[in-house]
């Protein structure tokens, strides 16, 4: 049987090494969003880098006990007192497509757009353009754009200053606003939400499109992890009841079963 390959980490009887720099060296001196961006990219990030990673992993980090993921979460910590692992995996399980998802599906978005400047020669502007009007033939809603409560996400222009101030932001950065102008003259001025501004930051950081989501479970876990403890420690067992009303059918009679012809 062939052996698993991996170029992340290995260890003896002394060491752990990640992508080869020795653990001990990294807890002692580096961050976490040091090494989340070490084992995704292979490299240690600049300060720059670090502070940008950081940010969105605190933007991801938590959004109130009412997001699919904590509200799962914590309806399994209602039920489930002695394993906080299951309710924190519960939690996980809740992203998707809908809720954290937006992240993945902007980047790769971003990720087409960019390749079709390159590969056409079009100007970024056209490009998103050609977007807007595509996604309002189809109704389909643009990932990263809009936002239910904000009308202009304050968390959108932190990010976005950081990778100015950092020298990161790029073509991703530039193709989101060319976006939401596009958005504003065709439809209406709607805001690049966090998760447009985040796929913006990862594809100037040079990341593929999966990051999109994966950054945001990373950060979301931090969450999680308290919505959890709070349920455990300010709650009490089973408190969780879902208002339920009920459209059936009325009571009926079983009867007997007629067998055969």
């Amino acid at each position: 049987m062939e052996p698993w390959r991996t170029a992340i980490s290995t260890s003896d009887d002394q060491h752990i090494w990640i992508q080869g720099y020795d653990v001990t060296q990294l807890m002692a001196s580096a961050t976490f969003a040091d090494v989340v961006f070490l084992l995704h990219k292979g490299q240690l990030p600049s300060e720059a880098e670090r502070r940008v990673v950081d940010a969105m992993l605190i933007a991801s980090a938590d959004h109130g006990p009412g997001s699919p993921s904590a509200a799962a979460a914590r309806t399994v910590a209602t039920g489930n007192r002695v394993a906080p692992e299951a309710a924190i995996a519960a939690g996980v399980l809740a992203i998707g497509d809908a809720h954290g998802g937006a992240g993945l599906a902007c980047l790769q978005l971003i990720t087409d757009a960019m390749n079709n400047v390159r590969t056409t020669g079009a100007d970024a502007a056209a490009v998103a353009r050609r977007v807007v009007a595509d996604a309002r033939a189809e109704q389909r809603r643009l990932p990263g754009i809009g936002h239910r409560t904000h009308t202009r996400d304050p968390r959108t222009d932190v990010l976005f200053d950081l990778a100015r101030t950092g020298r990161i932001a790029g073509d991703g950065v530039a193709f989101m606003l060319e976006l939401e102008r596009a958005v504003a003259d065709a439809i209406k001025p709607l805001p690049i939400n966090v998760d447009g501004a985040i796929a913006a930051v990862l594809y100037d950081l040079g990341f593929p499109p999966v990051l999109g989501k994966l950054l945001f479970i990373i950060g979301r876990v931090a969450g999680l992890s308290a919505q959890v403890v709070e349920e455990y420690t300010r709650e009490r067992a089973m408190r969780i009841k879902i208002p339920v009303t009920y459209d059936g059918p009325a009571p009926r009679e079983f009867g007997t079963i007629k067998v055969g012809p």
